[in-house]
């Protein structure tokens, strides 16, 4: 880990406040969330948090400009002066002592058989634990004092943060289900599950792949799907519409029309004097989840031919002649 004091970006002699508002700059600077799509956010945030954990506790502080504890908080071992057979500080009295030493939850502990002068393995009086809580204080007791965070703005929760991404999916793929992959804003690539009959705007959690946490586990990440548009179809809800073409002839005459679906296209009975706008539903043909299943809501449209002949204009014109009728009666 670099200088905590460098991270910081104070110096060495910096004020308690001084510390206190460079680290609040900072944080909200390098926040996860003011940095959705820089991989290195999370990491650099909590190296921050580190680092203000030993400059902005007093007493971390001074151990570590005494060289005690490193930029991680760790205890530092230089060894003892003077300790060498026969000397004062030795081990044991004749060099026929051997003991064995770790730091955990409960301090230093020792290990090893007895022998040599004084009991403890060490001349001189006060044995192991002493001279070690006279080089790190309390801490060699785990006794020491915790770090304090101010959460008021932007504290970092002990289980992580939740994070926010996004992702498009075709309507063939919401509609039958499938298995892609999201890149996070953690610089992650992860495999997502989408559920058939998924509809857009919906949100899929992925347990454990969000922010990390320098306190706890990570959070998790919440992937909002959009169904991007699809050329024929449009959803509402489970229900699929889309708008059916078809010739003055199969409006006037009726007849059989191919219908495009999802699975396929299917043969769609016209009746004879089908008005354009009329709306035929076709049951099952919509989207399908494992709790329902929605229908096709095919709406006519009549087209005319893209040339107009004059047999054409002449069947109109006799039309007109012996058969009028007022489509927008009551309508004015």
């Amino acid at each position: 880990m670099r200088d905590p004091y460098t991270i910081l970006g104070v110096s060495k002699t910096a004020s308690e406040a001084e510390v206190k508002s460079a680290y609040r700059k900072l944080a909200k600077k390098l926040h996860p969330d003011a940095n959705k799509h820089d991989p290195k956010a999370a990491s650099r945030f909590a190296e921050l948090n580190a680092a203000y954990e030993i400059v902005g506790d007093d007493d971390k502080r001074k151990a570590f400009d005494r060289g005690e504890i490193d930029g991680e908080g760790k205890p530092r071992f230089h060894g003892f002066e003077g300790a060498h057979p026969g000397g004062g500080a030795g081990f044991g009295q004749g060099g026929s002592h051997f003991e064995s030493f770790s730091f955990g939850p409960d301090g230093f502990q020792r290990r090893g058989g007895g022998g040599g002068a004084g009991g403890g393995g060490f001349g001189g009086g006060g044995g192991f634990e002493d001279l070690l809580r006279g080089m790190f204080g309390n801490a060699a007791r785990g006794g020491g004092p915790r770090p304090q965070f101010e959460p008021e703005e932007f504290g970092t929760p002990a289980g992580g943060q939740d994070l926010q991404a996004n992702l498009t999916i075709s309507l063939v793929d919401a509609a039958k289900g499938t298995k892609t992959r999201v890149h996070l804003p953690t610089g992650k690539d992860v495999e997502v599950k989408i559920p058939a009959g998924l509809a857009s705007g919906k949100t899929i959690r992925l347990k454990g792949q969000g922010w990390p946490s320098p306190r706890g586990s990570a959070g998790d990440a919440l992937i909002t799907v959009t169904v991007a548009p699809h050329p024929v179809f449009t959803p509402e809800g489970h229900d699929l519409r889309l708008e059916l073409p078809i010739t003055l002839y199969e409006a006037v005459l009726g007849g059989k029309v191919r219908v495009p679906t999802l699975d396929g296209a299917l043969e769609l009975t016209i009746p004879p004097g089908t008005d354009s706008g009329r709306t035929f539903r076709l049951k099952g043909k919509g989207l399908k989840s494992k709790t329902e299943s929605g229908d096709l809501l095919a709406t006519v449209r009549i087209m005319l031919p893209d040339r107009i002949d004059d047999e054409l204009k002449e069947a109109m014109e006799s039309l007109r002649e012996t058969s009028p009728y007022d489509p927008r009666k009551g309508t004015a």
